[in-house]
């Protein structure tokens, strides 16, 4: 998705698996791009928020049905002036980001959220949407391009 200079809203949402609340639609509904980081756990999941906006997702380890044969296992979209990369399990990162120019690197996998920028890279895993696992929060998150600056949002859904 090309957007050279202006203000894009990427809505990021990870381990759903099956289950897709009203209140993460709602967060979404603003974005001008949503990324799923893997273990969807329904294809209905990926036809409901592409509904909202352009949509790029990736496999999890969850994804394992016929209909999730067709994600990749990674993607590297192109918003603004910076490259994303999307990959569900960040223990399977197999490239050097900054070597190729990455700004940032969404991730699942683990349920917790997370924000942190290393190296000159945001790494940025907005948690579980989906079923509460262990005491951890049901959140969702978003990302704001401006040209080549990024800013990560992390939030919490009222369940």
């Amino acid at each position: 998705m090309k957007s050279a200079n202006k203000t894009v809203v990427i809505g990021v949402i990870s381990d759903t698996h099956g289950l897709l609340r009203a209140e993460a639609l709602d967060f979404l509904r603003d974005s001008n791009y949503i990324i799923h980081a893997g273990d969807v756990g329904d294809h209905s999941v990926l036809a409901s928020l592409s509904q909202i906006a352009p949509l790029t997702a990736v496999r999890g380890n969850i994804d394992t049905t016929s209909w999730a044969e067709t994600l990749p296992q990674d993607a590297i979209l192109k918003i603004g002036e910076s490259k994303v990369y999307v990959i569900h399990d960040l223990k399977e990162l197999d490239l050097d980001a900054l070597g190729t120019g990455i700004a940032a690197i969404v991730s699942g996998h683990t349920h917790v959220p997370r924000k942190e920028v290393r190296g000159g890279v945001l790494y940025f895993n907005p948690g579980s949407a989906g079923p509460r696992r262990f005491k951890l929060p049901i959140s969702i998150g978003r990302i704001v391009v401006r040209g080549a600056t990024l800013e990560a949002e992390l939030v919490e859904l009222a369940i």
